[in-house]
């Protein structure tokens, strides 16, 4: 009798044991993820829909829902985008959302490649001429490459449409006449799949709906009992996002100028410096992503260079105002001819001309200052006089002396930051120096 209850509790406890496995696995895989893209389309955001969908595979997910707002963006990370999609092992369902929001040029793109395509309320879609699509080329082509270029997007959104059974001409008429839909519109031209007013909604209506992918498999999507899984940008991504923007880039640009020429003309500050490399490299990366004309950063590296050549040949103006002026065109022609998405605010330029050049008229104070005492003192009254180091002399450094930076040369050995030497001459504007001797008793 004991051996059987034994057995009893036994089965009892592997029967249960084995439906909390079950449901476990069953709710490990009824689960939805909710991807956001709200911008511009650009490598950042291909990485990101990447990452999303692989871990959407990775985790058996249901469905990976990418709710979307975009003007259009980068033409490579469209076709990034639309391929991480199409082979999905995850059926895809891309999602305008939320009321107002838009599906432009590389979004009409990514929309027709969704296994299911909605959208909300008030909502549109359309526009996709490739020149309104960041290419990364040349600003300006000529009509024959034009033509070239705008009959490889119609015949590759024709077959992205005619993939999923969409409106093939409706789709081609994008690409070549900019036309633009609502999203009712779009339901009855057959360019989407469904309306939905919210997320919810959304989940509501995709239960029990079929879905072909790419292998000519077919899954039912079950929708009812799965739990919603938000996976936002990392931190990282959002922060590598919101620097790739072209207002960004550029006041990374200038920033970048402005704490090297400032840790230049008076070294040893370090925080200008430090500062001014950070924003350089940040820039960097931000402008390797946007589509740029190279010229325009050449200029703006002149403006550097410009300003630097103030600090060391002290022209009174003269190379600042060549640098302001080459700062000024090379951000201007920077963009020039991107489309305006990838294009600063108007107002920024302006600004940061009239910064930096606020900048520049101190520091053409201070040369001023500084020369028109060496006139008013001499410089027989120089030799002996102790000036403090503030670049390390070995044998060649900076030195301060009364509120001004002089280039000095030591005699022997190395004097280092902070360090107090004496003038033994002066020969332009540069002084010898040797060091202090130390009393000792």
């Amino acid at each position: 009798m004991l051996k059987t209850i034994r057995l009893i509790l036994l089965l009892s406890l592997i029967i249960a044991a084995s439906i909390s496995i079950a449901t476990g696995a069953q709710a490990a895989s009824s689960r939805i993820d909710v991807l956001k893209i709200d911008g511009v389309i650009n490598p950042v955001v291909a990485n990101y829909i990447e990452r999303g969908i692989t871990q959407a595979e990775e985790d058996n997910a249901v469905v990976c829902i990418i709710q979307m707002d975009t003007p259009g963006g980068l033409d490579t990370s469209m076709r990034d985008m639309v391929q991480d999609i199409v082979n999905s092992q995850v059926p895809v369902v891309v999602y305008v959302s939320p009321s107002g929001a838009r599906a432009a040029s590389a979004g009409v793109f990514i929309t027709m490649a969704a296994h299911i395509a909605a959208m909300s309320p008030n909502t549109a879609i359309g526009a996709a001429h490739p020149v309104a699509i960041g290419t990364g080329g040349e600003a300006q082509m000529s009509e024959e490459m034009e033509e070239k270029v705008v009959n490889d997007a119609a015949a590759y959104i024709r077959s992205i449409a005619d993939a999923h059974g969409r409106n093939m001409e409706w789709a081609e008429k994008a690409v070549r006449e900019s036309v633009s839909a609502t999203e009712q519109e779009a339901l009855e031209l057959n360019i989407i799949d469904m309306v939905a007013p919210d997320l919810d909604s959304l989940i509501s209506q995709l239960d029990g709906r079929q879905v072909t992918m790419l292998d000519n498999s077919v899954i039912t999507l079950n929708t009812q009992e799965a739990t919603t899984n938000q996976n936002p940008m990392s931190p990282v991504e959002g922060f590598l996002y919101a620097i790739s923007d072209p207002n960004i880039a550029t006041i990374l640009l200038s920033l970048a100028i402005l704490g090297i020429t400032i840790e230049i003309y008076s070294p040893g500050l370090i925080f200008p410096g430090v500062f001014g490399g950070v924003s350089l490299f940040l820039a960097l990366y931000s402008l390797g992503i946007l589509p740029i004309n190279y010229a325009g950063l050449a200029l703006i590296g002149l403006a550097g260079g410009l300003f630097i050549a103030e600090i060391y040949t002290a022209s009174f103006g003269i190379f600042i105002t060549g640098g302001i002026a080459s700062l000024v065109i090379g951000s201007l022609i920077l963009f020039s001819g991107r489309p305006e998405l990838f294009q600063p605010e108007p107002w920024l330029i302006p600004t940061i001309a009239a910064v930096i050049g606020s900048i520049a008229a101190f520091i053409i104070y201070r040369v001023v200052h500084i020369h028109r005492q060496q006139a008013k003192t001499g410089r027989e009254e120089l030799p002996g006089k102790t000036a403090i180091v503030k670049r390390t002399l070995e044998p060649e450094g900076t030195v301060l002396y009364k509120g001004e930076l002089w280039t000095a040369l030591l005699d022997k050995g190395q004097a280092k930051l902070g360090e107090e030497v004496t003038i033994t001459k002066s020969e332009g504007l540069k002084l010898y120096v040797t060091k202090k001797q130390q009393n000792i008793k």
